[in-house]
């Protein structure tokens, strides 16, 4: 019978991304009725204490789950009416003596000002459908989503590729597939996304032991950690070897199909951690630090705003930055402009063009990524992998080289497009179309400038992360990655594709001053979809190696 009411009541919260509007208000009703019973059934609550209640450790944590569900409906549900009667309903809630929640921090990104991100009320109709599509999908609209609404085009097949990925048919169970997602993410000591996922991991059936440590977890995912830890920070490195290992473990060993999914999901998972901390994705309302019980401060202020340096002027405001960089867009334009005209001038040797390669190959590792400190991860995050210290290292210091990969011997789109086709039936189609999205999306503007070609600068940003790699194209001049990205804009890239966890919000407003903050999302997209692909050529062509 509990079982039942349960089932129910679970689905009267689906209900509430139903496109029909009489079953949302039917939902909704329900819900309200039903947190009226446990409102009334507590009482009012007395005055604030000074901190929330730890969860589960008095009798209304329950009601205190739920109303921190309605307030995240009432702040990002694309429906309208349920954003209204959420609201309502805490309101009313709160008349009663309850304390109600509040959200912590200010919007979506820590690095950019919440009135310049689309707001879920002021969207036009193909974003709107967009929107409604995620959210009766997940039941929540998320903030990652939100910061990619600034290109609707590349987050409509960025959510298609995710959600097949994540919950249509496929070789992995599914709470495998969101295990291994925090397996992926825990690497780069990503809270945002280990959070998410382990709320979804749960909400299918997964089992809690698991969450205690890799340790806890079967021995087949368990076998997943080495590979995980070498596509996350030396992808190079992955061998026909480690493929036969995981395939040849006896009653623990993967399929070829099994093995592609994984792969693909590991791969994401890295790259959406370098654009979580790229874009300074705050923690969604739902999760630990994306709200609190505690009454407001008298004037209105959180302690979180300044140490997430919300409190302070936007660079693009800061007049005196304004003037220093006053001309940055016109001298990377002259500077294209210039490199066209020697394009079509004179042709380097392929001697020339592959010393330039190894080059820009050997100064991308001397690149140093943010302050370089040292980050150790968390107990409650390093428990999702192994070999804690594994990470990516400058191996020019050691007099190390990364190999070169040449892209014509394996390339996305002759060989491991047709592979992943073949082994996960569509996704390579879907993987094709986003990198292609990323790749090719332009509005031909530059900061405040029209009818800008931009694709040599695409180009120069995409072959600079797969040379940090090691992967060459034969036909691309390397020069030309001095000339358009300067030294601040190098150490973003790097530090966001191979350190991710060390972004800060200086480096993201140290380069390309003038640009909007939708341009510098657009970078991001590009290097986590370059990055993304990088690690995918090495996968699959450690696969095929062994296939062969």
């Amino acid at each position: 019978m509990m079982e039942m009411q349960h089932q129910e009541s679970v689905g009267r919260w689906d209900g509430l991304g139903s496109r029909d509007a009489c079953s949302r208000a039917e939902a909704m009703e329900f819900i309200r009725q039903e947190v009226m019973r446990k409102v009334e059934a507590i009482g009012p609550i007395k005055a604030a204490t000074s901190s929330s209640p730890a969860p589960g450790s008095s009798p209304n944590s329950d009601l205190n789950d739920i109303l921190v569900h309605l307030l995240m409906l009432s702040r990002r549900c694309p429906f309208e009416d349920v954003r209204g009667r959420c609201s309502q309903l805490l309101r009313d809630i709160q008349d009663l003596g309850i304390r109600i929640p509040r959200p912590l921090g200010s919007g979506p990104s820590r690095f950019i000002p919440e009135k310049e991100i689309l707001q879920v009320s002021k969207v036009d109709a193909r974003t709107q459908a967009i929107f409604e599509d995620a959210f009766a999908a997940l039941h929540r609209l998320d903030n990652i989503s939100l910061v990619m609404s600034f290109h609707p085009q590349y987050l409509e097949s960025f959510l298609r590729t995710q959600h097949y990925l994540l919950q249509m048919d496929g070789p992995l169970p599914l709470h495998y597939r969101h295990y291994i997602c925090i397996m992926a993410a825990a690497r780069h000591q990503c809270s945002y996304l280990v959070n998410l996922h382990v709320n979804d991991f749960l909400q299918v059936g997964g089992n809690t032991k698991w969450l205690n440590g890799l340790n806890e977890a079967p021995q087949k995912l368990q076998q997943l950690g080495e590979i995980n830890k070498i596509l996350a920070h030396r992808p190079w490195l992955l061998t026909k070897e480690h493929i036969e290992r995981l395939l040849k473990a006896e009653e623990h060993s993967w399929s070829l199909a099994e093995l592609i999914h994984a792969v693909v999901l590991l791969t994401h998972y890295h790259s959406l951690s370098s654009f979580t901390f790229g874009c300074g994705i705050m923690p969604e309302i739902t999760c630990d630090g994306g709200h609190t019980f505690r009454p407001p401060s008298v004037s209105q202020y959180c302690v979180c705003d300044i140490a997430n340096g919300n409190g302070h002027a936007n660079h693009h405001d800061d007049l005196l930055g304004d003037q220093e960089m006053c001309g940055e867009v016109e001298e990377l334009m002259e500077r294209m402009k210039q490199l066209q005209e020697c394009r079509d001038d004179e042709e380097a040797s392929q001697e020339e063009m592959a010393t330039r390669f190894e080059r820009e190959k050997t100064e991308s590792m001397l690149v140093v990524t943010s302050e370089d400190e040292e980050c150790v991860p968390s107990r409650d995050i390093s428990r999702h992998f192994e070999d804690t210290s594994y990470g990516y290292q400058d191996f020019s210091r050691r007099g190390e080289q990364v190999p070169t990969f040449r892209a014509q011997d394996y390339s996305w789109e002759d060989h491991g497009f047709s592979l992943v086709n073949r082994l996960y039936p569509d996704v390579g189609q879907m993987l094709d179309e986003k990198f292609q999205m990323a790749y090719n999306l332009t509005y031909n503007t530059m900061a405040t400038h029209k009818d800008v070609d931009t694709s040599m600068l695409r180009r120069a940003i995409w072959n600079y992360i797969h040379c940090m790699f090691g992967i060459r194209y034969d036909d691309y001049d390397y020069g030309e990655i001095n000339q358009l990205l300067d030294r601040s804009f190098k150490i973003y890239i790097k530090t966001m594709v191979c350190s991710p966890e060390k972004t800060t919000k200086r480096m993201y407003e140290s380069f390309w001053r003038q640009f909007q903050h939708s341009e510098k999302v657009h970078v991001n997209l590009l290097l986590m979809e370059a990055r993304m692909q990088a690690e995918l050529l090495y996968a699959l062509r450690a696969i095929t190696r062994y296939m062969t």
